[in-house]
């Protein structure tokens, strides 16, 4: 009998993702705290690695509160090189990382983890690079006067499904990767698991 889905996120983009899919589940916030998480680490990891430590914590998280269940934990980075980057906490925070990434092609790394008991069963990361244009400074304040504060629910400062696609030459990935949840893979999981009709 397949386990309950749980997503261990309140973000609406991942909620309408899975909805989409056609997906039963239910959502529980990790009430996770990745920055404190991030301090406690003694290595200096990957972009890649990153984002699958927090979805694997933020899986096993919920996973200790919903042991029955099979825990979906979900963590995205940015990456320019090996710098990584955070969300914006002001517009002049936003742009800056914006200026900064302008004319150069970012990385957005997409984990995944599946948790059942407490443990991680399976997790993968898939990539998308993002090449941004080189766009005025005139253009970037009249973006950030329409974004407003969604500019800073985002890593990059923008919702590629928004007014953010203006941002862009040139996009390799999919949709699903750059949103924050990379589908494919997950749904082949849980075919393979016996979750979902295969």
């Amino acid at each position: 009998m397949p386990h309950t889905l749980v997503l261990a996120s309140t973000s609406p983009f991942r909620r309408l993702l899975l909805q989409n899919a056609g997906l039963e589940f239910e959502a529980e916030d990790s009430r996770l705290d990745e920055r404190a998480l991030e301090a406690t680490w003694n290595d200096s990891p990957s972009p890649d690695a990153v984002a699958l430590r927090l979805a694997s914590a933020k899986a096993i998280a919920v996973s200790a509160r919903r042991p029955d269940a099979l825990v979906l934990g979900c963590d995205q980075t940015m990456s320019l090189s090996q710098q990584l980057f955070h969300k914006s906490r002001s517009r002049e925070e936003a742009r800056q990382t914006l200026f900064h990434l302008r004319g150069k092609t970012h990385r957005l790394n997409s984990a995944i983890a599946l948790a059942i008991g407490g443990e991680i069963v399976w997790s993968s990361v898939e990539h998308a690079d993002m090449s941004m244009r080189d766009f005025t400074e005139t253009y970037l304040e009249g973006y950030l006067d329409q974004v407003g504060p969604s500019a800073y629910q985002s890593v990059g400062g923008y919702q590629i499904e928004g007014r953010g696609i203006q941002l862009f030459d040139r996009v390799a990935g999919d949709y699903f990767t750059i949103i924050g949840l990379p589908l494919l893979p997950l749904l082949a999981q849980l075919r393979t698991m016996g979750e979902v009709d295969a």
